[in-house]
């Protein structure tokens, strides 16, 4: 618990025997031939250590950047762990809430004091709220768990030399055309996009992500890693997943899930004693209830799991956040929530 917030609960400790999971933001589809097929061949050559080379080229082509600007990590988590390891000497690190709790407890736990930047509702970002001296700045695009998408603009804006902007883009690939993304944003000044694979493709359990930043940064970074810290199945996944057919499926999916949101929202909006926040663009959505953990609580009773949101600093228990689904259990969803609020 920190500041009377428990930073290391996590979505996937709400599930359980019996319940429908809302309350973790990965799609759940099973894997495509062209990703499974690249994973069980890299089964064939586990006698070798793992060779980041061929998967570390391929995400530079895809974000049209070097390949020394990529750093491969146990799953986009670790990068956060590499960041407050290896940048031990930043002065204010900053942190924006809500937003996944990660950053500041792998900072926490590199012995940092970190300053807290919380947005009121609609949690959009305000880059003036962010003090001029932090050295290190970290915050969600798209935001988990508001499902914000902060102008690309406006995150751009906070970059400047003596500062370090990490932006974790998790969530980016959930939103058709990724406009707010910088991924492949090379000119500004201490920029680290941390990217996931785990939510659009369903790999939560391989532990692959990346990072993309300056070569300087990236050797800094990499210098406080594990030797081998991929494995050769991840290797083969990430790989694969940044193939140009790979980004077309993405793409198609993108448009599926804003369908499938809309359909959510539009049922939510029925319902008076519910309250959206922001102006969802990922694939979940913050609902604000009265007695929130009371819902939550008649909501498991009828089957469903959500994620609590009083674990977040900046949001209170009030707060519950909702994975997009398909629209059967969207529908089935909604008739639950409209008994546990009424």
């Amino acid at each position: 618990m920190t500041g009377g917030f428990d930073l290391g609960h996590h979505g996937d400790v709400e599930v359980g025997p019996g319940l429908i999971d809302l309350a973790v933001n990965v799609r759940q589809a099973p894997l495509p031939d062209w990703l499974a097929d690249p994973i069980r061949e890299s089964l064939h050559r586990l006698d070798a250590y793992p060779d980041g080379a061929a998967a570390r080229a391929a995400i530079a082509a895809r974000h049209r950047r070097n390949p020394e600007e990529v750093l491969l990590t146990a799953g986009a988590a670790q990068a956060f762990t590499l960041l407050a390891q290896g940048l031990r000497d930043a002065r204010r690190p900053v942190v924006v809430h809500p937003q996944f709790t990660e950053p500041e407890a792998a900072l926490l736990a590199a012995g940092h004091r970190v300053d807290r930047v919380l947005l009121p509702e609609p949690f959009t970002l305000d880059p003036a709220a962010v003090p001029d001296d932090a050295d290190l700045v970290l915050l969600g695009n798209p935001t988990n768990p508001t499902s914000v998408a902060h102008p690309a603009a406006a995150v751009a804006s906070l970059a400047r030399p003596g500062r370090i902007l990490v932006v974790d883009e998790a969530f980016a690939d959930t939103i058709p055309g990724e406009p707010h993304s910088l991924a492949a944003r090379r000119d500004l000044p201490g920029l680290v996009v941390v990217r996931s694979l785990t939510k659009t493709w369903a790999l939560a359990g391989l532990r692959v992500g990346y990072l993309l930043a300056a070569p300087e940064l990236v050797r800094r970074l990499a210098a406080v890693q594990p030797l081998w810290p991929v494995s050769t199945p991840a290797l083969a996944a990430a790989a694969a997943c940044a193939t140009d057919h790979a980004v077309a499926a993405e793409e198609r999916i993108a448009h599926e899930l804003a369908a499938r949101r809309e359909h959510l929202l539009a049922a939510l909006r029925r319902l008076p004693a519910v309250v959206v926040a922001g102006t969802p663009a990922s694939s979940f959505v913050l609902l604000k209830v009265n007695d929130g953990l009371g819902v939550r609580s008649r909501l498991r009773d009828a089957g469903y799991a959500v994620r609590r949101g009083d674990t977040f600093p900046g949001l209170g228990p009030d707060w519950l956040r909702i994975a997009v689904r398909d629209e059967p259990t969207t529908d089935a969803f909604v008739a639950a929530l409209l008994a546990t609020v009424s």
